[in-house]
């Protein structure tokens, strides 16, 4: 028997995947970042409040980032599935928005990369955190990279 692609698990437990991250969110959040912004096998995390872009709804997600100069980078990899995350659809509706890391709170706009920005961050996100690119090649879609500069 071949052995299970973690994706593919991941797939398969997407529906689990929301109560497990608004809990995961819910720890980084009481505890000031001491739990939750480390992961095993992957770069710090943040938490990223969002506006949902139809409900209206607060919502919160934590993501893995990566540091840009004074700006921060998140990856719309959504494990490589077809589609983009819904953060992603709720900060093109709401770009203007707070992350936390650890116990400090940011205000932030949200933007895409440009074309130009893509070329230069893409190799350094894929390098940065090897899932993403791992993520770019499961998928068809071009995955979005979000800035996320200070306000």
């Amino acid at each position: 028997m071949p052995a299970m692609d973690y994706l593919d698990v991941a797939d398969r437990l997407w529906p689990v995947l929301g109560p497990v991250m608004r809990g995961h969110a819910a720890v980084y959040r009481a505890t000031g970042g001491r739990l939750g912004g480390r992961l095993p096998g992957l770069p710090s995390l943040l938490l990223l409040d969002h506006v949902g872009a139809r409900s209206g709804k607060k919502r919160t997600t934590p993501l893995v980032y990566m540091p840009d100069g004074d700006n921060l980078l998140i990856v719309a990899s959504k494990g490589g599935h077809p589609q983009n995350p819904a953060w992603l659809h709720n900060l093109r509706s709401h770009p203007e928005t707070e992350i936390q890391i650890g116990g400090e709170r940011r205000k932030v706009r949200a933007r895409e990369a440009t074309a130009q920005e893509r070329r230069r961050l893409w190799p350094k996100a894929a390098k940065y955190n090897p899932h993403w690119g791992r993520y770019r090649e499961r998928t068809s879609r071009e995955i979005p990279l979000v800035l996320l500069e200070p306000r």
